[in-house]
């Protein structure tokens, strides 16, 4: 599709304000208004159905170079307050609103979304036309965009070839760009049972939290720790976390998980982790048309039949049917789980090994709390190891 200086039908902004653009690598320009920082943001545009939740969505490391659209009209009610923060700071590239709340009303909000997008220098846009929007993103797939405002908003012909000239996120080595500085302990609440290391590779907030409620100390270590940093800390576990970026990139990572496997030395992985797992394993991973991207996608657990409700937030995926069993160089594994509306590979279990993942969030806030039990299964393992 070329590029075209006149809004088509549904995508002038929504207070007819035309003062920013999203601008999609095929040409299609969504015009709105400025929200946050103006200027210019580049990434991968996404999009995200869930209905709350959002200051844990814009903080999720995951999001790390990626536009997230949210799907959900009104974006903002509840303010910004400083306990809800997934990590340090807010990683997504730019975001996209229809309708953000004029006031936000919450007795624990300490300023409005807007101005905390601003204090970060997150470049948005506001009052676009978001089912469009989406419906254009699953029929075309997620692709490179930007957010042009302010003085960066010049002629379509060339913010287009801006955001072809950005990279893709194929090839993206991004967990290195999130992963924590040094690491850092986070104590057991109560009478401390186990000790488990886990890998950053742009691990959220509450992931420790849940751990630690069960008896774990955490020991979060930089995704650059060698196998010897893991074992300094006596583990009874390994942990690999969520993260961004392209799996086929993390070979330290891999090799990592490998000599764990190789030690069986007990392991759990979600999300990122989950692809980590499957290509330790033999598996392959590709990129999703447009990703899982919510807190109400189902998840059938082939052993059981079960279906939980799920959060997820994820581009690549691994190769597979679901319930297929494989020999590995550790024993055979099966593909565990899977989601039933398009069948992706949601989990991996080694049936001769102490380890298992899966590609959803069990710690997910906001979200469904059906796979909270996944922490305790990762207890019940380190429990036999012992």
């Amino acid at each position: 599709m070329g590029c075209s200086t006149q809004p088509k039908p549904g995508e002038h902004g929504g207070q007819g304000v035309t003062n920013a653009a999203l601008v999609l690598e095929d040409g299609r320009v969504f015009r709105g208004e400025a929200y946050g920082a103006t200027g210019v943001s580049l990434g991968e545009v996404v999009f995200s159905t869930a209905m709350t939740g959002y200051q844990e969505t814009l903080t999720d490391p995951s999001y790390h170079r990626q536009i997230v659209v949210q799907t959900a009209p009104q974006i903002g009610n509840t303010g910004w307050n400083d306990e809800d923060d997934e990590s340090s700071r807010i990683w997504v590239a730019g975001y996209v609103v229809r309708d953000p709340a004029r006031t936000p009303s919450n007795w624990r909000s300490k300023r409005g979304l807007d101005e905390e997008l601003v204090n970060q220098g997150v470049v948005g846009i506001a009052g676009l036309d978001t089912r469009t929007l989406t419906r254009h993103i699953r029929e075309q797939g997620a692709m490179r965009a930007g957010v042009f405002s302010g003085s960066d908003l010049t002629d379509d012909a060339s913010m287009v070839e801006q955001v072809k000239a950005s990279a893709q996120m194929v090839g993206a080595n991004l967990a290195v760009d999130v992963t924590t500085d040094k690491p850092y302990v986070v104590e057991a609440i109560g009478e401390k049972k186990f000790t488990v290391a886990a890998l950053d590779l742009g691990i959220k907030s509450n992931t420790p939290r849940m751990m630690a409620a069960r008896g774990i100390e955490v020991h979060v270590l930089p995704l650059t720790s060698s196998f010897e940093d893991i074992l300094k800390v006596s583990p009874d576990g390994l942990f690999l976390s969520n993260g961004p970026g392209d799996p086929a990139t993390q070979d330290h990572a891999i090799a990592l998980t490998r000599e764990a496997l190789g030690r069986k030395l007990p392991l759990f992985g979600i999300c990122f982790g989950n692809q980590i797992l499957g290509r330790a394993v033999g598996r392959g991973t590709y990129k999703m048309r447009y990703g899982h991207r919510g807190i109400n996608i189902p998840v059938i657990d082939v052993a059981t039949g079960k279906v939980a409700i799920t959060s997820q937030n994820h581009g690549f995926a691994l190769e597979g049917t679901p319930g297929e069993e494989f020999s590995s160089e550790f024993g055979r594994a099966i593909l565990s789980h899977y989601c039933p509306n398009d069948g992706t590979i949601e989990g991996v279990r080694l049936l001769d090994a102490p380890a298992f993942s899966v590609q959803y969030h069990p710690e997910a806030a906001a979200g469904p709390h059906d796979a909270a039990s996944l922490f305790d299964e990762f207890v019940t393992l380190m429990n036999e190891a012992r």
